[in-house]
């Protein structure tokens, strides 16, 4: 089986991955053997053209996107021989060698044909994943030589590649202008009160995380702790890293067994721990202190911070100053 994902050049879709997948349901109820083709960009361990014979083959389908192109065409001079049958396709030219050299076209839409329900939607139901809104900084230059934000930042991200989550890469900042950052507090809110983790080296990140009643996990990216571990404190959430412990190994680049080889171990083991506590028991925790927010809006004793001073502070230093 090939599609567009099988081409070295092509690209893999959600949306083709999940067709292949409704026509793979269907072969292996037929009983039906078969092997898939990966592009090396995107499945660098699957089944490559490379690799492949063709006289080893009897059959070709080739599965979603457009019946269009020289890649298309080359299948039909390479799999000459084969039964060639394209299925879940866009016809964009009927006449096209690309199209007729199939044997039999079982079109989605085009010329024709159709229009006919995407192979997409009726492939088998999927996994249920944590939705994750990732929160970095590579800014903050007033920490000087404590600064290793560019470094946490390039380990988080080569760790969060790793995980099976959706990653959602948010920005706190506003821009009224720019439709890919929030206008207003209540828009990001809005966005991170529907996520089931946050992973942050910011201090709002963490605050705002908590604010929505969600789970963060949070790296303070200066050398020694700053405000990321001091607002940590100031809330009670345990789920924080200093940029020390996160450093302790450069992920991915050590050899088994050294010394530095456990300690990058020990370092993604820290994060794993956070992430899984996070999802967990840490879920109910955010609640609360979410919950606990927004009850200080109203009640005096809530929790505390620098605002509920300031009004006694006008008043002592307009006192003092007067008195001079």
């Amino acid at each position: 089986m090939t599609g567009w994902f099988s081409f070295l050049h092509g690209e893999a879709t959600a949306g083709d991955v999940l067709a292949l997948a409704r026509v793979e349901q269907v072969l292996r109820d037929a009983g039906a053997a078969y092997d898939v083709v990966w592009s090396p960009g995107f499945g660098a361990d699957g089944t490559h053209f490379a690799d492949v014979d063709p006289a080893a083959y009897s059959r070709l389908v080739f599965v979603c996107g457009p019946v269009h192109g020289s890649q298309v065409e080359e299948l039909h001079r390479r799999f000459a021989h084969c039964v060639r049958v394209a299925v879940g396709v866009s016809v964009v030219d009927a006449d096209s060698p690309a199209v007729t050299g199939f044997h039999r076209v079982l079109a989605r839409d085009g010329a024709g044909h159709g229009p006919g329900l995407d192979l997409a939607a009726r492939a088998p139901a999927l996994p249920a994943v944590p939705v994750v809104g990732v929160v970095l900084t590579r800014g903050q230059h007033e920490y000087g030589g404590r600064r290793r934000h560019e470094e946490v930042a390039a380990v988080l991200t080569r760790w969060l590649a790793g995980r099976d989550c959706a990653r959602l890469e948010l920005e706190t900042r506003l821009d009224a202008h720019d439709w890919r950052l929030c206008g207003t507090p209540a828009q990001l809110e809005a966005v991170l009160s529907r996520l089931d983790l946050v992973v942050t080296d910011r201090l709002h990140g963490l605050v705002l995380a908590l604010r929505a009643g969600v789970p963060a996990l949070a790296v303070d990216p200066v050398e020694g702790g700053a405000k990321v571990t001091a607002q940590a404190r100031a809330c009670g959430w345990p789920a924080l890293v200093p940029a020390e412990r996160l450093l302790e190994a450069s992920v991915g680049g050590l050899a088994e067994g050294s010394a530095e080889g456990s300690a990058e171990v020990s370092a993604e083991r820290t994060l794993e721990r956070w992430w899984d506590w996070c999802l967990a028991d840490g879920r109910a925790e955010a609640a609360r202190i979410g919950s606990g927010f927004r009850a200080a809006e109203s009640v005096p004793d809530g929790v505390p911070d620098a605002a509920d001073g300031l009004v006694a502070s006008l008043r002592e230093a307009s006192q003092a100053a007067a008195g001079r």
